[in-house]
């Protein structure tokens, strides 16, 4: 059977790297980092890595991993974070927490939440709700048949804590921001703009997310955000498409506000919505395209992964 297109790898992070490795920069800008993996990888190369994303939960990911050189939790700041935190209250302050999680976990994320303002720098919270986001991850990861496998989630959040990777310093002032991705390039001049096109999509950001959804509602604190994130995202590149022409016509805009980066690597995943043609041809209005490098995963996952060079 096919892998439905929203189970398929959004990218693959070897061939990246294998490609990438080809290419002569210092550093690099890329507008969509919805994982920090890339940006971690290219720190081992000492490469300065500017990283975006519109979602506050991805943006805080990539703080917590790619801007951070030195930072971790101390013992004292697990402390902090983990007081008291299954005593309910009044209620909730966040009742969104409620459409995802039963009430004994919804009061742990809640508390959480609130321990994790008490920590003295802005790194150090980015670190601390990285972590929580993946207890959350973790606990959805669960069904009815398997719930009673389940790990407390104070003992699962000090387990990735003490299990996490170093943080890598490549001794460079990195930069992570949380604007849309146009506002984003302009603002950016590096030897490189690494362009992992989003999928095109008709359906809002929030039902896109799917059950990854609770993420930016923990972060935010609610769930009354959606609209506006929505609006933001009008006639920008990464909103929901209806017609190809219409995602064509945005990525042309944003290669356009692009022409300042000397050198772009476009990684596309291939489906029967936009051809690899279709991208090659809007890069060749703005610029000569340079090599295309694809690799081929039609067997297993059926579809085809693009590298595009311009």
């Amino acid at each position: 059977m096919q892998t439905s297109l929203l189970n398929k790898p959004k990218s693959w992070l070897a061939f990246e790297l294998n490609v990438l490795r080809r290419l002569d920069f210092d550093s690099v800008s890329i507008p969509f980092t919805v994982k920090p993996s890339l940006g971690k990888y290219l720190k081992h190369w000492d490469v300065k890595i500017f990283a975006n994303n519109l979602l506050e939960s991805d943006y805080i990911e990539s703080k917590a991993c790619i801007e951070n050189n030195d930072d971790k939790l101390t013992e004292e700041e697990i402390e902090i974070i983990l007081e008291d935190v299954y005593v309910p209250h009044y209620k909730l302050k966040n009742q969104a927490l409620r459409n995802w999680f039963n009430e004994t976990d919804s009061w742990w994320f809640d508390n959480v939440r609130t321990n994790i303002e008490k920590l003295p720098s802005p790194m150090s919270r980015a670190i601390a709700l990285s972590l929580g986001m993946s207890v959350g991850d973790y606990v959805l990861s669960f069904d009815e048949e398997t719930r009673e496998l389940r790990q407390p989630l104070s003992n699962v959040y000090k387990r990735f804590w003490s299990v996490g990777d170093d943080p890598v310093n490549n001794g460079q002032n990195n930069s992570c921001q949380n604007k849309n991705a146009n506002e984003f390039t302009a603002e950016n001049y590096t030897d490189l703009m690494f362009l992992r096109l989003p999928r095109a999509n008709n359906q809002t950001v929030k039902n896109n997310l799917g059950w990854k959804g609770w993420r930016e509602e923990w972060i935010r604190g609610g769930d009354n955000f959606w609209s506006e994130l929505e609006r933001k995202q009008i006639g920008i590149l990464g909103t929901h498409i209806e017609t190809k022409s219409q995602y064509l016509s945005l990525l042309e805009e944003l290669f356009k506000t692009a022409s300042h980066i000397k050198l772009w690597a476009i990684a596309h995943v291939e489906d029967s919505f936009v051809q690899t043609q279709d991208i090659v041809e809007t890069i060749s209005r703005v610029r000569r395209v340079d090599t295309i490098y694809t690799k081929d995963f039609s067997e297993l996952l059926g579809t085809k992964a693009v590298i595009i060079t311009a």
